[in-house]
């Protein structure tokens, strides 16, 4: 198939029957659309091609910056279209999850800001927030950038409405399937598909898959984050439920290994998501007699997530089992082992405590440093993660404060050292968000 460029070839992509003897459901056909191979290797590069268009075809041959708030495979795409039509690229976010990306995104030649922004995506809510405030310059007329803004451009949805969607009901000869089961990260391709799908079958049922709250999959919102973005419609979807990063690499791991399909977490987290939801409805349809048939989508793929695989599940990789891994524990588990402590009793610890805790904050460094308790250290979830293999990393006689942004990751935290032996470990309830609005003091760097 030959073509002028590379942005030709966006789109029509396989949509895969997964083999039954791998999910188990009985009576329900369960495909996944693979937009792992579109030309820069996600689902991405279709709203980043339809939102980029008219400007980089407008500003072809100007030294003009294309921008967008993103730290993840829109970034990638972007950074190539720009690169393709001789312009800069900027990629503006709160920090850089995932190494490998980050690095990509460097040899693409994009330029990387991380703002210490409070939240993992942007919150146009929180005008406190510098991603905030950077997200209010880019509307200004006056801006030089060329901003995308996948959040909120209508055009985001357009591409899977004009292209995702359309191709999953002709591939399936002319049928809607039963179900269509998406992750949720900007909305974008879970709106635009559900859309054209009940066009033509108001009855179709749409899974929305999101984070569990106190975990962290590539490309997937916690419920609470989807609500800040612009695109998200909680009518979008008959029913909303999360997995978690366990999840996730289970079901990447089938899909790898079972399936032949190098899919990276977003992907088997919503086969995940979908197996297990099918099953309830596959077991009423025995005897029946009638078949059903659902659909996800395979996101990106698994080359870029090495590092996130390694962390969360080194044996995968011929590394040691993490044993006491955070990411590990259940919620029975966290709210059996942690202990948390409010802001009035946390400041109470640290300014009486005899001896006074060592207060380590989770955040990211740029957060961090904008807004922190005084007295303070800033260790980086990830980074505290990699310190908890080696065993204990503070004295048992050392009482630790934990705390991050409002108090989920750090109660996982002082759970796990609360399993692993140290006998005075606190997570701070509510996080640094709870503090500030309790009017604690918090100093800069």
């Amino acid at each position: 198939m030959r073509y002028d460029s590379i942005t030709e070839a966006i789109g029509n992509t396989p949509l895969v029957r997964i083999d039954p003897a791998v999910h188990g459901l009985r009576n329900i056909d369960l495909y996944a659309k693979l937009e792992m191979l579109n030309p820069f290797g996600s689902v991405k590069d279709r709203p980043a091609w339809h939102m980029a268009r008219p400007h980089l075809e407008a500003a072809a041959g100007t030294d003009g910056t294309v921008v967008e708030l993103s730290s993840g495979n829109t970034a990638k795409a972007l950074a190539l279209m720009a690169g393709l039509h001789g312009l800069k690229f900027k990629s503006v976010t709160n920090r850089m999850r995932v190494p490998e990306i980050k690095e990509l995104l460097l040899l693409l030649g994009a330029e990387i800001e991380e703002l210490p922004g409070r939240s993992e995506c942007l919150d146009p809510t929180d005008t406190d927030d510098p991603l905030t405030h950077f997200h209010q310059a880019l509307s200004d007329p006056d801006s030089t950038y060329l901003h995308t803004d996948q959040y909120f451009n209508p055009r985001n949805v357009e591409a899977h409405a004009m292209g995702t969607g359309p191709e999953i009901v002709k591939d399936l000869d002319g049928r809607v399937p039963d179900w269509f089961v998406a992750c949720v990260g900007t909305a974008g391709s879970s709106t635009g598909v559900a859309r054209v799908l009940r066009e033509h079958d108001p009855e179709v049922r749409v899974l929305g898959l999101v984070s569990h709250k106190s975990d962290f999959i590539p490309g997937i919102r916690t419920i609470d984050e989807v609500h800040q973005v612009g695109l998200f419609d909680p009518a979008t979807y008959d029913t909303i439920e999360s997995v978690t990063s366990d999840e996730a690499i289970d079901g990447m791991i089938t899909l790898i290994r079972r399936c032949g399909l190098l899919s990276g977490p977003t992907g088997g987290a919503a086969y995940q998501g979908a197996v297990r939801h099918l099953r309830g409805p596959d077991a009423e349809l025995q005897g029946t007699g009638q078949r059903r048939t659902a659909v996800f989508i395979v996101c990106d793929r698994a080359e870029s997530y090495l590092s996130y695989v390694r962390q969360r599940r080194p044996e995968l990789l011929g590394r040691a089992s993490r044993g006491h891994a955070p990411s590990h524990l259940t919620d029975a588990e966290i709210r059996a082992e942690a202990r948390a402590v409010d802001t009035v009793d946390a400041r109470r610890w640290i300014e009486a405590g005899e001896p006074r805790p060592l207060v380590v904050d989770l955040r990211s460094p740029h957060a961090y440093a904008a807004l922190h308790i005084q007295g303070s250290v800033n260790i980086v979830d990830e980074l505290f993660e990699e310190l908890l293999r080696g065993g204990l990393p503070f004295s048992k006689h050392t009482p630790v404060l934990l705390a991050c942004p409002v108090g989920e990751k750090s109660l996982r935290y002082a759970a796990a050292l609360t399993r692993m032996g140290h006998p005075d470990v606190r997570s701070l309830a509510g996080g640094i968000v709870a503090w500030r609005d309790a009017g604690a003091p918090l100093v800069r760097e």
